[in-house]
């Protein structure tokens, strides 16, 4: 059997700013699923933003430890929305090119790197260059 990958959960401090800025950025609108969940269908892996305190947990939301990669069709458009719902573009650089840049990156793919208002690490990269495999190579980024 071969596993699936079809939620991630992405912890935020208030739901509704949460659901807005995805669903700016993302280009949909989303589903609430409870008081603390709005879900968002990328590609059939379900983005759960996902409030613990708005949701009756007794624990605070922590900002993942790493990037989120989202894989879009107009990086462009993209960009700007995260401008304008009020993501922070990472500052210095992936491997040598400007992390908050639209950039192509040394292994061949077109992206920026930002930051959702909750601390979240995300990544936007052009769909027509998403490295997904090396077919047994190893990629050299020395």
């Amino acid at each position: 059997m071969t596993a699936e990958l079809f939620r991630i959960i992405l912890p935020v401090t208030n739901i509704d700013q949460a659901s807005a800025f995805y669903a700016a950025v993302l280009g949909m609108p989303g589903e609430r699923i409870s008081n603390g969940r709005h879900y968002f269908d990328c590609g059939g892996t379900i983005l759960a933003c996902f409030d613990p305190r708005a949701d009756g947990d007794n624990f605070d939301a922590r900002p993942l430890p790493d990037h989120i990669y989202f894989a879009v069709l107009d990086i462009e458009s993209t960009y700007e929305a995260c401008i304008k719902a009020g993501a922070t573009m990472m500052a210095g650089d992936i491997h040598g090119t400007p992390a908050g840049a639209i950039a192509v990156r040394p292994w061949g793919e077109r992206s920026f790197y930002a930051v959702d208002p909750f601390g979240n690490q995300i990544c936007f990269v052009d769909a027509t260059t998403k490295f997904t495999t090396m077919k047994g190579k190893r990629l050299d980024l020395d």
